[in-house]
């Protein structure tokens, strides 16, 4: 079934109405109907087409539909521009969408009406072709984050091929009052302030989406609910900064009141966020880093396209490169294939070239088709072809000119697919996951073709790179600008999930050469010899597959080698690389059939993955062009001609793209990448954007990984509530019930030490940093285990799995177990909630015999660890009794597996004392009597006593101000 290409989009009575629109009658796709409760499927009777009253705009595509809270929203494609052809099939950017309310036919008709006036307007202001309807440049492109801290543009100056893709000058006659008065939207907020009847006041810096008592009962939002549909420019301010009368729709409602039409009850942390998810969702698919083809599947190489084009598009895309997956579902289930358009997230760019031979020369003379005739005369790098380089420039202008002969056109084409797997923003993803996955993860591939991509007259070559963080379990804090490596896990932890992202790369790609870029001094040392042993150690045991496969690894200290601005000394690391790379070649179409298949796969990584990484894969990628051209007998010479300056150029433009997908900013050292030349300028260039992913990271890159993982499904919308409780995202890509599984089971073989005493149960808890008190400055993660004799309480050091103490509490001294309400903050509303801040208290006498408490000091000499430990054991014999607390942790996993029950602290918790309760009254039953005069029988029974172990208005009183004051500067600088 083809998909659906243009739909007719309007709001009925009863839903929102999906009319595919056709040029022939004979091709007319059924439509389809999203209610007001989200629920998709055909239109069977419509009687909504004749009805003048309805307004409507005609959409590209439908990205998905966003749910959240009680609310729904259409998130459909309304701009987006063509940057390419492949076999004839257009490939298209996604420069503006809109997202359409779901909660009734008002609402869903405000946002489609400002959609429809936002298309017109902007329809008269550029030149529009079949199938272009933007013109925004790659360079241009805002990722999400830059977005969040400007939301200005800049107003495009050129238009594009609508075949190519290729930027062209226009003629535009603009003045700088009409651009400053009548355009000022387009130069972001500050101008907006100027010219704002609010100017600078205290309400335009209030914070976007931040519950707060004060603010949720004044607050009013458009009725669109923050941004959902376009306003007067692409990327325009935000809302909540234009003057009343610039708000695209009069009407307002408040956010409490969002969820009211769906008559449902939700979450008021998620209810208060909801406007800055919208925000941030519209600004993230609308950023220029989404590209969609409605023929051709992008997830795959040219060479591994599907043969049955009757399969749907979306059932031929690879999970790993599918990006709309998730919220795509609900089409996917209702059978609504025509209306599932899958897109990628990189990079896609083409430039189309010429190659001529001028007669009795053996050199070849590449012409830009984007040039004019005098860069044309200025791109002669021959000093004795200069005459011929002049008289190219004339024929130019008259196709008549035979000067040169032998004449040959190609398309250079670039498409980078990221990965959805540990996807996200630069120091809030780093390394792998549990599952070999790494952050930053790109696969780019490098097409060689002629314009028509007729293979029984011409080959297809394609060349293919990949880039990925480091292999290995770690993490670097984003408040710092030279940010120290923290390693975690053990090397037999960190060895599987080394093993497995190999492995799964050689299923994919056969042979792998890794080029690890990093420093060999400095922070980042570490690291990096950590990431040779690994590779070593895989050799050494089986390889890649345990068959004996080797990986290949060379550690090139880049910036060592290339200090003083010398990057062309990165040729030396490709003298290294050239046999892997001349093995493995590249794949080669010819009539139809692959005579070649690339076997294999060069994997650069620096820390990030973006500036160095961008260095080595332009050059890699430049050496494979040249040796395709040259089995045409084509010899250019791209690191030296100027008049190659184009293939740099495009290979910048990828960089950019992935490094505003991961960092926020354009790349570092793209002035080298564009121009092979480093300068002064490009540094002090690249100083301004390192300042400017500084500011990402430490603000707005937050919240914006926590709706990359909701979008992607890694977690529940009560993501949100935990952002506002704690001003951070969580690694949800990272399967913590794992890893607190494998923590219970070392902690059980280190500890228990009689071979009689069965492990019956073991949990991972929150507990204050401090026994015998109930709230610290600090909690910790810790390990309780209960076996049939005794409670052990261990603490352990995550960063390198080692148990750091535990403490053994014979069942028999178990004196008193108490559950209940457990707040330890009052700074948000999840903190305050009852049911998600729940614990218990376990009272014990102290063991007078033995040791009590034993730490692993890893010092050599034992009796240094004896001495201490008897220290330990003087000081607490003489107490009388001691308890310690235990917090439930927040369900920080996953979305639960299908037929999985979610967590819940109270359930957890209920759990856990009964367990304790149940087995220490069976030990008791079965231990000596100890003497003791005062036991009766009724001591001897644990009961569990429910009462609160902090109530609320307790920690109110005990929340400092100090406290409150850091959290509400938080919230501000967010």
């Amino acid at each position: 079934m083809p998909l659906a290409r243009k739909l007719l989009i309007f709001a009925a009575v009863d839903g929102l109405v999906l009319q595919p629109r056709s040029h022939s009658q004979s091709q007319q796709q059924q439509a389809i109907k999203i209610d007001y409760k989200g629920n998709v499927g055909p239109l069977l009777r419509d009687n909504h087409n004749d009805d003048p009253a309805l307004s409507s705009f005609e959409s590209h595509g439908v990205i998905g539909l966003l749910k959240i809270a009680t609310s729904n929203f259409l998130i459909t494609i309304c701009g987006r521009e063509q940057v390419a052809q492949v076999r004839g099939k257009p490939i298209y950017k996604i420069t503006d969408v809109a997202l359409i309310p779901l909660a009734s036919q008002s609402e869903a008709d405000g946002v489609i009406t400002s959609t429809r006036e936002h298309l017109h307007r902007h329809s008269k202001t550029r030149a529009v072709g079949e199938d272009d309807t933007d013109s925004e440049s790659e360079d241009d492109a805002p990722s999400v984050t830059d977005s969040l801290v400007e939301d200005g543009t800049h107003t495009p100056t050129e238009v594009k091929d609508p075949v190519t893709g290729q930027r062209g000058p226009v003629d535009r006659r603009t003045s700088v009052a009409e651009d400053v008065i009548q355009k000022k939207g387009v130069y972001g907020r500050f101008a907006d302030k100027w010219f704002s009847r609010k100017g600078w006041s205290a309400d335009s810096r209030r914070l976007q989406g931040l519950r707060s008592e004060e603010d949720l009962a004044a607050r009013n939002v458009p009725k669109n609910v923050d941004s959902t549909g376009p306003t007067e420019e692409v990327g325009a301010t935000h809302p909540d900064e234009l003057p009343s009368e610039e708000k695209t729709t009069p009407d307002s409602v408040k956010p409490e009141d969002i969820p009211k039409a769906l008559e449902g009850d939700t979450n008021a942390t998620t209810v208060a966020l909801l406007p800055r998810v919208l925000q941030t969702t519209k600004m993230y698919f609308s950023s220029g880093n989404f590209f969609f083809s409605y023929d051709y599947d992008l997830s795959h190489g040219v060479a591994n396209q599907a043969p049955n084009a009757s399969v749907p598009l979306f059932k031929q895309y690879d999970p790993l490169f599918f990006w709309n997956q998730h919220i795509a579902t609900p089409f996917i289930e209702a059978g609504q294939h025509s209306f599932v358009l899958p897109i990628i997230q990189g990079f896609v760019g083409q430039r189309p070239f010429t190659i001529k031979v001028a007669d009795g020369k053996s050199d070849s003379l590449v012409i830009d088709k984007d040039a004019t005739p005098d860069d044309i005369q200025l791109q002669s790098w021959h000093e004795k072809q200069e005459k011929e380089g002049s008289a190219l420039a004339g024929a130019v202008g008259d196709e008549s000119s035979t000067n040169l002969a032998d004449g040959k056109d190609f398309l250079l084409t670039l498409i980078s697919r990221r990965s959805i797997k540990r996807a996200g923003l630069r120091y809030l993803r780093r390394g792998t996951d549990d599952e070999g996955c790494t952050a930053n993860t790109v696969e780019t591939e490098q097409i060689l073709s002629a314009p028509t991509w007729n293979t029984s007259q011409d080959k297809i070559y394609s060349f293919t790179q990949l880039r990925g963080s480091i292999p290995l379990f770690f993490s670097q804090s984003p408040y710092s600008l030279k940010p120290q490596v923290s390693t975690w896990g053990s090397f037999e932890t960190n060895g599987k999930a080394f093993k497995r992202h190999f492995s799964d790369l050689a299923e994919r790609y056969s042979e792998v050469y890794a080029a690890s870029l990093i420093d060999k001094h400095g922070t980042e040392a570490k690291i990096g010899e950590l990431y040779e042993q690994h590779a070593k150690d895989l050799n050494e045991h089986g390889g890649i597959d345990g068959k004996g496969r080797k990986l290949g690894f060379e550690w090139f200290d880049f910036h060592n080698v290339c200090r003083g601005m010398h990057f062309e000394n990165v040729s030396k690391l490709m003298d290294t690389l050239d046999p892997f790379l001349e093995a493995t070649g590249w794949t080669e179409i010819s009539g139809d059939e692959i005579k070649h298949k690339q076997s294999g796969i060069l994997r650069t990584n620096c820390m990030d993955c973006l500036d160095r990484t961008n260095v080595v894969q332009s050059a890699t990628a430049r050496g494979a062009l040249e040796q395709q051209l040259s089995a045409g007998n084509y010899a250019i010479d791209l690191q030296n001609d100027p008049s190659t300056s184009w293939f740099n150029t495009l290979w910048a433009d990828n960089g950019d793209n992935i490094s505003r997908q991961y960092a926020g900013t354009a790349a570092l050292k793209g002035d080298f990448t564009r121009t092979r030349k480093r300068q002064i300028t490009g540094a002090l260039t690249d100083f301004g954007l390192t300042l400017t992913r500084y500011y990402n990271n430490i603000v707005n890159d937050y919240f914006a990984q926590a709706v990359i993982d909701y979008l992607l499904g890694r977690a529940t919308d009560t993501i949100f509530a935990e952002f506002e409780a704690d001003m951070k995202s969580n690694d949800y890509f990272i399967d913590v019930r794992k890893v607190r599984q494998a923590a219970i089971e070392r902690c059980a073989a280190r500890v228990i030490e009689d071979q009689d005493e069965d492990l019956i149960h073991g949990w991972t808890l929150s507990v204050p940093t401090s026994a015998n008190h109930v709230k610290t400055g600090t909690f910790e993660e810790a390990v309780l285990l209960l076996t049939e004799k005794a409670l052990y309480f261990c603490r352990l050091d995550w960063g390198t799995e080692k148990v750091r103490e535990f403490e053994r509490i014979s069942l028999a001294n178990v004196q008193s177990l108490m559950r209940g309400v457990y707040i330890t903050s009052t700074l948000a509303q999840r903190h305050m909630d009852a049911d998600k801040n729940v614990g218990f208290v376990i009272r014990y006498r102290a063991d007078t015999e033995g040791e009590l408490i034993r730490r692993n000091t890893r010092a050599l000499d034992s009796s240094a660890a004896n001495d201490e430990q008897k220290v330990d054991q003087k000081k607490t014999k003489s107490e009388e009794g001691r308890f310690l607390a235990f917090k439930a942790l927040p369900p920080r996993t996953s979305v639960p597996r299908e037929g999985e029950k979610a967590e819940n602290e109270v359930e957890v918790v209920k759990e856990i004392c009964e367990e304790v309760v149940r087995v220490a009254n069976k030990a008791k039953k079965t231990a000596p009597d100890n003497g003791t005069e005062n036991d009766t029988a009724d001591d001897k029974v644990l009961k569990i006593e429910e009462k609160d172990i902090i109530s609320l208005a307790d920690a109110k009183k005990s929340t400092g101000y100090l406290e409150q004051i850091g959290y509400s500067l938080k919230k501000l600088v967010w």
